[in-house]
């Protein structure tokens, strides 16, 4: 235990004055030794997240001795055996996860404290010298030691009042990620309100006469958060700030990219600043047209079928339809194919859809595509509810032909992703979710040329939680949004649609828009581009607007 760097810490504190940190998820200790040798106040080694093994957590405590630097250890939850184990390796403390009330607070200190105050248990290791320094260190680590509880689930908002109240607690860590998520806003670092709600909890902590702090995510967010109270810093962590630096030179290099989950550079995006205006060779010749849902072209395909159109040819879009099929109860509409494909979204009760014999069931928002000149039928199997599918075809004017040839049938499994190079249904509870893409929204993709080789459209389900939004943008194609659950708002060139109950706007080839959700629920949509991949030119924001419209 460094109680000369813990000593000058809580200094610092005390005096009103910011301490700087790094947070380190990486293997080499070099990194706290950099740390350390730039003066930094403290470094956290994470051992929640990760690869870090105990010993490489050893090898960063060892790498700040005889300095002025703190070293805390994430554990992975609040638990005797790891607080202990911790700071028998030498740790000064250590940062619990998750903490909710001043219970558990308090169980965390007695897991660092020696006996009798607590539960700590005495060992031979290198806090002690290797049992060395029993008496001197037991003497004084009780003490010393520095228990940092992160705050980070909206439970723990009533708490944090009494978790304040509790003896030992000097200092207290945000969380604003997982207390995003905690708050429905998963993968976004302060959702809507989250900011509002931490300064609040900081301002109760300091009041209390404590301190508070979280990792900072810029340079101006640094002195943003020093300016707003919060005293222990986090400049970073090792990888964030390896990638920031990396990012900013790949952007002057122009070869910047987002990368994919899988890691795999082929799955990345380029990321590219936005155009101050679309190319002149974008010019759009038709403008947006909003069908509210009642208000399209309906035609019965069969009995207790019936198809509504949002976008297609009745009012001018190209190579695309859409709209809505309402299925009576055990409704069923025949085998039949198509010149193009097709893409069935279940907005509403069930659904079995047969492709050449292989029975799929569907349920809400499930999807399933199917290649053109595939045969398909669909049905409602349900005996008393009906069902409404969402449904988008790669035609300007739809266009189908009976099937009298029969298939054997194939129940397939309820988990079936579909037949590879044939038809592929998206199952939404395991679908994969890409965030990033616009602040507070979530894409599900369903349908595209990467997924489907061959396919001459793209499209998927999105979801908006309240301010999220995407950027102004463009297509080289028309593109169809359909909102299904919530309220949106439309903005096409400086030109607002407010929208709800499956209303669809059909935005053509060249017209500058964004979605963006200024209500207080989340807001869902199906989207469809008539084009292979979803693919988008991100204009300045003021093309969005009447002032800034690029072609009026």
């Amino acid at each position: 235990m460094n109680i000369r760097a813990l000593k000058a810490f809580r200094r610092k504190l005390s005096a009103g004055e910011p301490a700087y940190g790094l947070w380190i998820t990486l293997e080499s200790a070099s990194l706290t030794e950099l740390a350390v040798a730039l003066g930094v106040d403290w470094v956290v080694v994470d051992a929640e997240h990760g690869n870090l093994d105990w010993k490489e957590i050893a090898e960063h405590i060892r790498a700040a001795v005889r300095s002025d630097t703190v070293v805390l250890v994430r554990i992975a939850e609040r638990n005797t055996a790891l607080a202990k184990r911790a700071l028998d390796i030498g740790a000064d403390g250590i940062v619990v996860p998750w903490m909710e009330t001043a219970e558990q607070l308090e169980e965390a200190i007695r897991d660092c404290s020696y006996p009798p105050e607590g539960r700590r248990g005495i060992g031979g290791e290198r806090a002690t010298v290797w049992g060395q320094c029993l008496v001197e260190h037991t003497a004084e680590a009780n003490e010393h030691v520095l228990v940092v509880p992160i705050i980070e689930n909206v439970k723990a908002i009533p708490a944090v009042a009494a978790m304040c109240a509790v003896e030992d607690a000097e200092v207290f860590f945000f969380g604003p990620a997982d207390f995003s998520a905690s708050a429905g806003f998963r993968g976004q670092w302060e959702g809507p309100g989250v900011a509002e709600q931490i300064l609040e909890l900081k301002e109760i902590i300091r009041k209390a006469g404590k301190h508070c702090g979280l990792l900072t995510t810029s340079t101006e967010n640094l002195l943003e958060r020093r300016e707003q109270g919060f005293r222990m810093l986090g400049l970073g962590a090792d990888t964030g700030l390896l990638l920031r630096a990396l990012h900013q030179l790949l952007k002057a290099a122009g070869v910047d990219r987002r990368p994919a989950t899988s890691l795999d550079p082929k799955d990345g995006q380029a990321l590219r600043d936005p155009l101050p205006q679309p190319p002149e060779a974008m010019r759009p010749e038709r403008p947006e047209v909003i069908t509210l849902s009642g208000k399209g072209p309906v035609v019965e395909l069969q009995a207790g079928v019936i198809f509504e159109a949002l976008a297609g040819q009745f009012n001018a879009a190209r190579n695309l339809t859409t709209g809505i099929v309402t299925f009576q109860p055990q409704a069923e509409l025949a085998p039949h194919t198509h010149p193009g494909s097709e893409s069935i979204t279940v907005l509403e009760g069930q659904a079995e859809v047969t492709v050449e014999g292989r029975v799929y069931r569907l349920g809400p928002l499930d999807n399933i595509v199917i290649p053109r000149w595939l045969p398909h039928a669909a049905r409602n199997p349900d005996v008393k509810a009906l069902s409404r599918l969402h449904v988008a075809l790669a035609m300007t004017a739809p266009e189908r032909e009976l099937v009298t040839r029969t298939f054997p049938r194939v129940d397939m499994p309820a988990h079936s992703t579909g037949m590879p190079g044939l038809e592929r249904v998206t199952r939404f509870v395991s679908a994969k979710r890409t965030f990033g893409i616009g602040p507070g929204a979530e894409f599900i993709d369903y349908f595209n040329a990467e997924l489907m080789p061959g396919l001459e459209m793209s499209g998927g389900f999105g979801r908006f939680q309240p301010a999220g939004r995407l950027p102004a943008h463009i297509h080289d194609f028309d593109e169809s949004i359909c909102i299904i659950d919530g309220l949106a708002t439309c903005v096409v060139e400086g030109r607002n649609y407010p929208m709800s109950g499956c209303a669809t706007a059909m935005v053509p080839r060249g017209r500058v828009h964004y979605f963006v959700n200024q209500y207080e629920a989340p807001m869902a949509m199906i989207w469809v581009y008539a084009g292979p991949m979803p693919e988008r030119i991100v204009v300045d924001a003021k093309c969005a607007t009447e002032a800034g419209n690029p072609w009026k």
